[in-house]
This record gives C-alpha cells, sequence and structure tokens, in this order.
C-alpha cells in the first residue's frame, strides 16, 4: 500500500508509488504473473506521442463547479479549453443544472518569463480569475515550462490564499514529470484531499462514486439498499468535496481514475474502499455486487438483487452469444477500462485475441492484488495472446490492428477509432465509461456491438479510400520492434 503524504505539494508519480509501466509485449497472463514481482518498463527509441499529466488533472478539476483554474503554462497547453468548456455546459445540462461557462485561465508563459520569471503573471491571473468569477476555490496547474523555471510557487499561493479568503491550491503535473499520463489524475485529487477536504463531522449514508462525467446508473441499486449515491468530482461543488471524508464508502467506476482519492480518503478519514474490482461481465459484476453488500453491511438484500437481475438479463445475453459466436475482437483503450472491455467482450462469446492497453498498474494504492481486473479476467475468461501496452503510440496500435485482423475494434478514445474504420474494421467508441457497467451495462454492450457490425458496408467502402501513413517496412515489423528487451520484459 502506498502512503498518501499531504505534506508534499507534488503527488509521487506511479512509476515510483505503483511501478507502473507504458511498455509491455506479451500475453495478459505473462502481464500478470509478471506484476507479482520482477515488472520493469520496457523504454522506446521512438515515440510518436504521448499523453499529458497536465491535460488529466485539468480534465478533472476544470468540472467543479464553482471552482476556477488556472493553467499556469505557455498559451498552446490552453488548446483544449474549448472541450472541456464544452463536455462542461453539456453535462451540466445532463443534469439539470443551470447552464455555466467554464472558469478557465491561463497564465501565457512566453520566452522570456522563462529567463526572467512569471511569478508575476501568475499573482496578476489568479486575481484576476478571483475578480471575475468569484470561485470558491482556484486550483493551478503547472506545465512544463513553469517547471522549468522553477519557482517556489507554493509559497505564492499560499499568501495569494490568505490576501483572496479562499483555498488557491497548487496541482503541480507537469508534462515531463511521468510518463504514465494518470499521474494527472492523481496530481488534482492530491490537490483537492491537500487543501479541500476537511475532517468528518459526522458521518453520512452517502457512498462516494468517483467517475468522469458518464450516467448516474448507481441511484436505483443504492438507494434500495438505504445508501445515497454522491457522484465526484466531476460537477461537485467545492462544499460538496469538503465532507466527502464524511461518506459510507468509496467505489470505483475506473481505479485508473480514482485509485489515489479512494486510498487517501480511507487511509486520512476511515471512508472504506471497495477493493473488488469493478462490475463488468457478468461474473465480475456478481462478485463487485456481493462485494459491496458485504462493505455496506447489505448481503441478504443484494443477493435477492443478483436473483432477480439474473432472470432478467442471462436470455437476452444467451441470444447474443449465439449471434456473435466465433467473431474476434481487438481493444483499445486506458488500463482499467480496457480490461472491463475485454471482460465485456468475452462474457458476450467475443474472442478478444490482442489488445493494446495505454498503461498498466501492477498494483493499486490500496495495495490489495485482489483488486486487480486484468488478474479478473484472465481467470474468469482466460488469456488473452497478445497483450500490448502501447502507451497510445498509434504506429504500434495499426501495427496489431493489421496482424490481428479482428471482426470488431472496440475504442475507449476517440483519437483511435479512426484506424479501425480506414482498415475496414467495425468500430465501436465507448464514451460513457459506465455505459458497461453493471448487469444492464453488458446489454448495452450487446445492442452497440450489434449495430457497429451492421455498419460494415460503410468501413468497407471507407477503406478503399483511405490511404495508411506507414510504410510497409514498419508493417513487417514487430509491433514491438522499439522496445529495449524485445517480447516480454521480466
Amino acid at each position: 500500500m502506498s502512503t498518501i503524504n499531504l505534506n508534499e505539494a507534488s503527488v509521487e508519480i506511479r512509476e515510483r508509488r505503483l511501478g507502473s509501466v507504458t511498455g509491455f509485449c506479451g500475453s495478459a497472463k505473462e502481464l500478470v504473473d509478471c506484476s507479482c514481482g520482477g515488472l520493469k518498463d520496457m523504454k522506446r527509441g521512438f515515440s510518436q506521442c504521448l499523453g499529458c499529466n497536465s491535460g488529466q488533472a485539468f480534465c478533472q478539476l476544470s468540472m467543479i463547479r464553482d471552482a476556477a483554474v488556472v493553467n499556469h503554462a505557455p498559451v498552446g497547453c490552453a488548446g483544449d479549453f474549448f472541450g472541456f468548456n464544452f463536455t462542461y455546459r453539456v453535462e451540466q445540462t445532463h443534469r439539470g443544472l443551470p447552464e455555466a461557462y467554464g472558469r478557465y485561465f491561463c497564465t501565457c508563459i512566453e520566452e522570456h518569463d522563462t529567463i526572467f520569471g512569471a511569478v508575476q503573471k501568475l499573482e496578476n491571473t489568479v486575481r484576476r480569475a478571483y475578480e471575475r468569477v468569484h470561485p470558491k476555490a482556484i486550483f493551478v496547474t503547472t506545465s512544463c515550462a513553469s517547471g522549468i523555471i522553477g519557482e517556489d510557487i507554493e509559497s505564492v499561493l499560499d499568501a495569494l490564499s490568505e490576501e483572496l479568503g479562499v483555498p488557491v491550491v497548487s496541482a503541480p503535473c507537469e508534462g515531463f514529470r511521468s510518463r504514465v499520463w494518470t499521474t494527472g489524475f492523481d496530481a488534482a485529487y492530491h490537490a483537492i484531499l491537500r487543501k479541500i477536504v476537511k475532517p468528518p463531522r459526522k458521518k453520512t449514508n452517502k457512498v462516494n462514486i468517483v467517475n468522469f462525467w458518464g450516467s448516474h446508473i448507481f441511484d436505483e441499486l443504492l438507494g434500495a439498499l438505504g445508501y445515497e449515491a454522491q457522484y465526484i468530482v466531476p460537477l461537485s461543488t467545492i462544499e460538496e468535496l469538503e465532507h466527502i471524508s464524511e461518506a459510507a464508502a468509496t467505489i470505483h467506476v475506473c481505479p485508473s481514475l480514482s485509485t489515489y482519492i479512494a486510498a487517501g480518503l480511507e487511509q486520512l478519514y476511515g471512508v472504506p474502499e471497495l477493493k473488488v474490482p469493478p462490475a463488468y461481465g457478468l461474473r465480475g459484476t456478481d462478485r463487485w455486487v456481493r462485494g459491496l453488500g458485504k462493505l455496506l453491511d447489505r448481503e441478504k438484500e443484494v443477493e435477492e438483487y443478483i436473483k432477480s437481475e439474473h432472470s432478467r438479463v442471462e436470455p437476452v445475453i444467451e441470444e447474443y452469444r449465439k449471434k456473435f459466436d466465433g467473431l474476434t475482437a481487438f481493444v483499445t483503450a486506458g488500463a482499467a477500462h480496457g480490461q472491463a472491455i475485454v471482460a465485456l467482450l468475452s462474457e458476450l462469446g467475443l474472442k478478444v485475441k490482442t489488445a493494446a492497453i495505454y498503461h498498466h498498474d501492477p498494483i493499486y494504492d490500496n495495495g490489495d492484488p485482489k483488486s486487480d481486473l486484468l488478474a479478473q479476467d484472465v481467470e474468469l475468461y482466460g488469456d488473452v495472446p497478445t497483450y500490448h501496452v502501447c502507451n497510445k503510440q498509434s504506429f504500434e496500435l495499426v501495427n496489431q490492428l493489421r496482424r490481428a485482423k479482428p471482426d470488431l475494434m472496440v475504442a475507449r478514445h476517440g483519437g483511435m477509432t479512426i484506424w479501425g474504420a480506414k482498415l475496414g474494421i467495425p468500430t465501436m467508441l465507448v464514451g460513457d465509461e459506465q455505459f458497461g457497467f453493471g448487469y444492464q451495462g453488458i446489454i448495452n454492450y450487446a445492442r452497440r456491438i450489434e449495430d457497429t457490425l451492421d455498419a460494415i458496408e460503410f468501413v468497407t467502402n471507407l477503406s478503399k479510400h483511405s490511404s495508411n501513413p506507414y510504410t510497409d517496412w514498419w508493417l513487417k515489423q514487430e509491433p514491438g520492434h522499439f522496445m529495449e528487451g524485445g517480447r516480454k520484459n521480466a
């Protein structure tokens, strides 16, 4: 178990804290076995692109309804503000909240600031943000440029907190700090735990659900068990976040997102974390629901729920298994969600022969090896023969995809879906991370897969008019050609 240290302004990166890796070539079983000891990251001699810690930190902090975020960075780092603002406004509409624009600011560091300093720009921008939108808190995300300058941002923000009377909180997330882009999530949650969350006044019947901005699927289940769903962090207020320490428990939709804050709430405030792997696939959902029942002291009630749900979904699932029998699938997504997709597809009778997953956490912050979703997948559904940790490297993904020639490609991120379509492969994008969660999630996936497979004519025609940017030389190489150590890294 990692120790949550709130005395430090910066969160410890995942490479050191969890031993996370961004490069691996082998099978899922080999990766699970290596994760028990001897796992070594495989560095690349060539890299095409990378996810950024800063973007992931901003992804979470920008969705807090009454906070402002100052990006201490060159203006180019603010290029994705419009995307976050779009998501923020859409999700407010989904939840019936008053529509508001995101409160995002950038210090616009320039070349001369890297020489003479950018503290004054930071102070001016924080004050301007407070004057314009009067937030209940201001978060300051850092960048490679501000990290290179190396100024004492923490003391500056402490002084501004006293001056303005609201928390002004740093979230150090320079892109060069970590190759594992999900460290940015940890940076955001570290900032919230350090300066926003307060000790509990009293315990409540609320259950923290750490999610992105997916649908609210837990209200009915938790309500039937006598508990109230509390979705964090997106669309929360500062006041709500101040009191998440009072919750009865914390549960995950995606442990890659929330391993840090759940462990922090348990270690610091005694909020128990549900350590069972998330509910994906029929058998995986059974385990998760039973784990939830045990955690909330509702074991009898959840057994009745499981029985009822099985009678509802099993006949439907069996029909889809017949339709999908013999089909193969290719999965590409972040670590935990990629493993979730493998479970769902396997449950529906598709054979997942190849997966390109962005990173891998050998263990989570709770330190419990039983919470590993990949290990559960291997145990329940068997091995994935080609399990490639690709760190979002499109050139490696395309190489694998051409070799696999699957009947279906499933992707969590939009930038990856184009490759399947260009190669004439029906490709399914999963935008809502809760779309496949639980018993109903299996049926949701089945219906979406059926619709996707029906689009074969469209992608076949598209592939006839698409060019491939990669040379024949590269496509003949092994996907791990540029990784040190060859096929395995243990």
